[in-house]
Order: C-alpha cells, then structure tokens, then sequence
C-alpha cells in the first residue's frame, strides 16, 4: 500500500488505516460480537499496512480500547501506530450538538490526566502514537484541554496529539499551545463540508487529516437501499440522512460511486476511499470493518488512483440529504 506520513514529522503509515469502533459499539448492537474475527482483522490490517488503528475510550464504553490491546499482543504494538480518544462520555442525557446519541463532551483536565492513564491500561501499552481530544468542550476553554493533552507529551504517555471535529479557529488556539499533528473529522462523498476550510488549513501546515465515516457509515458501499436493511439496535436508524426520504434521495450518490467502480473495475467501497485519500497529501480515512473480506477491499483503495475525469464525476454528486447527527 502507498505511505504518507502522520503530520508532516510523524511516523509513516499506509493511506488508509483502520477504525475499531463498530468492532465493539455503535453498529448492530444486537449482534454477537465476534473477538477472534476482530483480532484477526485489526492484525490482517497491520500485516496489509493499514498501520494507524484508532480506537476512544468511549467505543463501548472501554470494551474496545481492551479489545485492541489484545489485538496488539504478541509483537503487533510495535508494528502499528495507535490512535486514541478522549473527551466524550455515556451519558443518558440528550445528546449535545455534534455528538451521538447518549454522549456528552468532558473536556476538562483532570477527566484528560485521568483518561490517559486508564486508556493505557486497557490497552496494555507505556504510551499511544496519537491522543485525540474527541470533541472540544464549550464549558472548558479549549487552551485548558489542550494544555492537558500537551502534558501527555510531556509525560511520554502520547508520542503526538490531535483533535477532532475542531474548526480552523479551534484549531489555531490549540496549535499556540502545543503542536497539533492530526485533526479527525468526518469525510466522505456525502459529507464534503471540511474541504472548504479544515482540509486546506491541514494541507498548508503539514497536519494529516483522519477522515472517520468515509464510507457514510457503510451507505456508499451500496449494502442499504431502505431503512428497513438496518439491524434493529443499529444507532444509524436515529440519523437524519438514513430516514427513508432521505436515504432514497442519498441513493443517487451511491450511484454516481457505482458507475465509477464500473469504469475502473473497483468496488463502490474502493472507489469512495480513493476519492477521499485523493483530497490532500496526508489523508489518512479509517474506514471501519468487523470482517477480513471487507478489510482487503478496504486496504486495495490504497492503491487506487482515480483519473482526473473520474474524480470529476464524483465531485459532481448530488449533495447528501439530511444532517449527519
């Protein structure tokens, strides 16, 4: 698989890497889950390149940051650059804007300096390549978190630290602090808002940008053409754009995708992430699996290059019906 950096003095890393959330949390939750598949995908993805495997201490809560310290047994720690989170919990109250359902921003110090170490432990490891600060909290001010998070540089229990969904503003107020090395937002064919201002700003400054979701949360795949295919207990029912009216008009994306996979002899999956990973120099998506199949369709995008004229029509979608959350 081709390579790019994490930031522009970061460890290098396939173009696309691996996120764990669905392996534990979020997806089907009825499901029985599989740890023996899931090991062996977040293994399969290291051996295959896809080195960056994210995880947050939210995904379960906890179950998969455990998980994935299992999967990096055996001699896999040091072959991988692990990425964590920090800054959201479960909670029973509604929901806060820009969160899902059931989770509520902590960004405070002493939830940051007590975070980090019980991340570690999960994940039976001295430090993570990558601490993300999930979502900035507007009842701390942001230089507060983020000098919390810089204090995990300094304590070697971080080797890099991002932040997640920030504006360019937010991402500036961070960086006066300590060096921002990534910023994670979602990307993806229906959710192109951040190549108007984040991604530009990650470009000019040397920060990888870490798209989550570049799938649509699996839609762009093409696997959901009604809302009645999702799983029961499957938290994409409580969104906007997989409501019925909305998910038959999301439908003409998938399309577009399709017929481009038909030009290059690719899978609609392929094409998606190559048209992400094709957006800037250190796009790294995080497309998430629970099967090896979809794990090597997910890695063979890495090597994917999209044609001017393909990449023309993708861009040419129709813009996504419905808000994210």
């Amino acid at each position: 698989m081709r390579t790019t950096t994490l930031g522009i003095n970061g460890p290098e890393v396939g173009v696309i890497g691996l996120g764990c959330m669905g392996m534990t949390y979020a997806y089907d939750m009825n499901a029985e889950r599989d740890e023996e598949t899931s090991i062996s995908v977040i293994r399969g993805a290291i051996k295959l390149g896809a080195t960056l495997i994210d995880t947050a201490d939210v995904y379960g809560p906890y179950t998969n940051e455990e998980l994935v310290g299992r999967a990096l047994g055996d001699g896999y720690r040091d072959r991988a650059v692990l990425s964590t989170k920090v800054g959201l919990e479960v909670s029973n109250a509604a929901p806060a804007a820009g969160t899902m359902p059931g989770l509520v921003k902590n960004g405070s110090p002493e939830h940051i300096r007590m975070s980090i170490d019980a991340s570690l432990r999960r994940l039976g490891t001295d430090h993570v390549d990558l601490y993300i600060l999930h979502r900035v909290d507007p009842e701390v001010p942001l230089e507060d978190s983020w000098a919390a998070m810089a204090q995990t540089v300094t304590d070697g229990k971080a080797r890099a630290i991002g932040i997640s969904e920030a504006s360019v503003e937010e991402i500036e107020l961070a960086q006066a602090v300590h060096p921002v090395t990534a910023v994670q937002s979602e990307l993806s064919l229906w959710t192109r808002d951040r190549l108007s201002d984040v991604v530009p700003y990650c470009e000019e400054h040397g920060l990888a940008f870490l798209p989550f979701s570049p799938l649509g949360r699996g839609f762009l795949t093409g696997r959901f053409t009604s809302f009645d295919q999702l799983p029961a207990d499957d938290m994409r029912r409580r969104l906007p754009r997989f409501q019925q009216d909305n998910l038959k008009a999301n439908l003409a994306i998938v399309q577009r995708v399709h017929d481009v996979a038909e030009r290059v002899g690719a899978t609609p999956a392929q094409v998606a992430l190559a048209w992400v990973v094709a957006q800037g120099q250190r796009i790294i998506p995080i497309p998430g699996t629970k099967t090896p199949k979809y794990l090597r369709d997910n890695v063979a995008a890495g090597d994917l290059m999209l044609s001017g004229e393909d990449l023309m029509m993708l861009d040419s979608a129709p813009a996504a019906s419905g808000g994210r959350y």
